[in-house]
């Protein structure tokens, strides 16, 4: 991006006018078109929410719940990780959008998870949620003893949301032919001097682990069926949501770096 460039972003809009029989007015529309309140579109950039969507569901979910983190989580764990019932799952950055809906469906797949966080509210957030252990991550003397006690017979999948020292370690905690998806890197994003850390070749290598990047945009032609999944585990109650709600379009770069320092729990959305 360049200076005087509009800032990325997804939005939940309402028609207001439309001269395109796809779209009425006063629909609610998902799209990535940046940080603003007004846009005109020709309608082949705009995704509308299910039919199915409840009238008591706050749209503003089809931002993370039941939008592309959620879309993250679902993909990440059955194609990547591909998680089988028994297994046990590890997953860091557990209490934001993505990290709190891999473990919920972990959870709804068979499994046992482990989640670690970055605050003590964080972390009784992931209890409430049915993690089986957490753990913040600030305060242990030792991530290794943690991740170590949390799981003794290791880790089958790692959902690494954050990279760094802590995939680092977590390598380590592996059980033979795991599998370990990597979808983000958040202690790596604002750094200027690439972080240096242990080579990983050779718990790849002894213990035949997988490891793969990923982008959701692979599945885009399973949106449908990922997203009916999602909202049907929402009304069932066997997937809970919980939004950081900023007011204020002009507050969106305060909850931006807010979001980025860890400050939010599950997905950060602003009201405009």
């Amino acid at each position: 991006m360049k200076e005087g460039d509009i800032m990325i972003g997804t939005q939940v809009a309402r028609i207001v006018e439309s001269k395109n029989p796809a779209f009425a007015v006063g629909a609610f529309v998902v799209c990535d078109r940046g940080w603003r309140t007004h846009f005109i579109s020709d309608g082949k950039d705009l995704q509308l929410l299910p039919s199915s969507w409840p009238e008591s569901l706050p749209k503003s979910l089809a931002l993370g719940t039941v939008g592309m983190p959620g879309l993250t989580a679902y993909f990440g764990l059955l194609e990547v990780c591909k998680m089988k019932p028994g297994e046990t799952v590890l997953v860091n950055a557990a209490a934001g959008a993505v990290g709190s809906v891999v473990g919920q469906l972990a959870k709804i797949g068979g499994c046992k998870v482990v989640g670690c966080a970055g605050s003590d509210d964080k972390v009784a957030y992931l209890k409430k949620l049915g993690f089986d252990e957490a753990f913040n991550y600030k305060t242990v003397k030792s991530l290794d003893e943690a991740l170590s006690k949390a799981s003794p017979g290791g880790y089958d999948c790692f959902f690494d949301n954050v990279g760094g020292e802590f995939a680092s370690v977590a390598i380590n905690q592996m059980k033979k032919y795991g599998r370990i998806a990597v979808c983000g890197a958040i202690s790596e994003y604002n750094d200027s001097v690439p972080q240096k850390g242990p080579y990983v070749q050779c718990p790849m290598i002894f213990k035949e682990l997988q490891m793969e990047g990923f982008l959701v945009t692979r599945w885009n032609h399973r949106r449908e069926e990922g997203l009916n999944a999602l909202l049907k585990w929402v009304v069932e109650g066997k997937v809970k949501y919980h939004e950081q709600v900023t007011e204020g379009f002009e507050n969106m770069p305060m909850a931006f770096i807010g979001m980025l320092k860890g400050e939010n729990i599950g997905k950060a959305v602003v009201k405009v």
